[in-house]
């Protein structure tokens, strides 16, 4: 039984959900130009607020999930055409195969929300070429080329909308094994340099990047966020940026959708290198996309899972240095998000449940000393110092509050003892977040000035507690 009924009966309630949440992200900016600093930072606003985000990184790759012929693809499962060579006519055939008959688009949706996370992005198209969406430009999709014949993307923009989660979509648009004209894959057609040279490159983007990017905008309701990816031929011999292109499509459809930084240019906000966390705080808008094993499509002998407290402290960490958090899964061939995946991040949203005020819409440390510092003598490949990271704690603010998410804390005696970072202003408060009561702790001065307080229990949580500081002033004094 196909969901279709399902959908046509959703869709009066999905309409109405969509309205109501593109009030605002559907708005068009206010401003003239769309590219000025204050148009980026309305657009941003949700973005700089909503701080944990669900990557779905799922296609045809989920089926040989690492292996080809017997023989293990080395690398992370999307890559799997590309790591061994495959050539178009074989990999094309998989589509004949794909048939992810458990796809619960309410259930991936019902994850995310789970996991305390506020906006969903899937892989409309990877490198491969395969759209998981119905598209009048090219029959290689999931609704005319497999036997499950459904538009997945119109199925999770649907769940997703219903549970007031923002939806985005990740399109490749200068990798495409699949198109003659796309770049990357030079085992069945010409190098990038001849596709650059010769107008095939141009004629792909003409023909299946844009009206794609179209159909995205226009047939799936508010995109939050397109994320491009590995910006390849994007420049023209004459340093005109292909990009453009793209970016005014977006910007005429969805005024409000962001943009990350993998086009080729400066968008909205950076994306940082895979799984990579800066070591210091900025006040720009960055996010880390980041795996919750070693690969982001699914590979059947990748169960090297990050286990929850890993995953609150990369979130805290991420958060209180002024960033925010896209964390993947990779589902199964079959349509079944991995059950590790599943429990650990239902472990980080109970955490957010608890805790979640000092993560969402918080800014970043004041401080800076409790990331660490580079090392005086150890130097990386590149000849450049080692950042030695400190993990015992991390601060984020709002307005007259800090917030001390508190992993690991030194014992004196019988007690724990956290020392503040220095600051002028008064402090008025100091109870755990958790705490119902607000129970106050007492803030202590040591013979050398420095102001600190004795947790109620030795504190040594892979989890993190949390202890709301609250001061005054507009701002923290150092």
């Amino acid at each position: 039984m196909t969901p279709q009924p399902l959908i046509r009966l959703a869709l009066p309630a999905f309409v109405f959900i969509f309205s109501l949440m593109s009030l605002r992200a559907a708005e068009t900016p206010s401003h003239a130009d769309p590219e000025s600093p204050a148009a980026k930072e309305q657009r941003l606003e949700w973005f700089r607020h909503d701080k944990f985000g669900l990557f779905i990184h799922w296609g045809l790759y989920s089926i040989p999930a690492g292996y080809w012929k017997g023989e293990r693809s080395p690398g992370i499962g999307e890559w799997i055409m590309n790591r061994m060579k495959i050539p178009v006519t074989e990999y094309a055939r998989l589509a004949q195969q794909f048939n992810p008959v458990k796809f619960d688009a309410d259930a991936w949706a019902q994850l995310a929300q789970d996991a305390g996370m506020k906006y969903v992005v899937i892989t409309s198209k990877h490198h491969d070429g395969f759209a998981l969406f119905r598209s009048a430009a090219s029959s290689y999709n999931v609704y005319d080329a497999t036997p499950f014949h459904r538009d997945i993307i119109k199925e999770l923009a649907a769940a997703c909308a219903k549970r007031g989660l923002r939806f985005g979509v990740y399109y490749s648009q200068s990798q495409d094994w699949h198109e003659r004209g796309g770049a990357g894959n030079d085992w069945d057609f010409p190098s990038n340099e001849v596709k650059d040279k010769d107008g095939s490159f141009d004629g792909y983007l003409k023909t299946k990047v844009e009206p794609q990017l179209r159909e995205l905008l226009t047939n799936y309701g508010p995109i939050c966020l397109v994320w491009f990816d590995t910006p390849q031929l994007m420049r023209e011999a004459g340093q005109q940026y292909r990009g453009k292109r793209l970016t005014d499509i977006v910007r005429s459809l969805q005024p409000a959708t962001l943009i990350d930084g993998r086009l080729g240019a400066v968008g909205d906000y950076q994306s940082t290198g895979d799984n990579v966390i800066p070591p210091k705080a900025s006040d720009a808008a960055w996010e880390v996309p980041a795996t919750l094993n070693h690969t982001w499509g699914f590979r059947s002998d990748d169960h090297n899972w990050k286990s929850p407290g890993e995953l609150v402290f990369k979130l805290v960490d991420i958060v209180s240095k002024g960033g925010n958090y896209l964390l993947n899964v990779g589902p199964t061939a079959e349509g079944v998000i991995p059950q590790p995946s599943q429990d650990n991040l239902r472990e980080v949203g109970r955490w957010l449940k608890a805790n979640g005020e000092a993560i969402y819409g918080a800014g970043h440390s004041p401080f800076g000393e409790e990331f660490g510092d580079y090392s005086p003598n150890l130097k990386d490949h590149a000849g450049k110092p080692v950042f030695l990271a400190f993990n015992d704690w991390r601060c984020t603010t709002k307005p007259g509050k800090l917030y001390f998410t508190l992993f690991h804390v030194e014992r004196d005696g019988a007690l724990g003892v956290f020392v503040l970072p220095g600051f002028k202003n008064k402090i008025t408060a100091v109870h755990a977040l958790t705490d119902a009561q607000r129970t106050p702790l007492e803030v202590k001065t040591a013979a050398d000035g420095r102001r600190f307080i004795n947790p109620e229990r030795w504190v040594n949580d892979s989890m993190g507690t949390v202890y709301v500081v609250e001061f005054e002033g507009g701002k923290i004094e150092r």
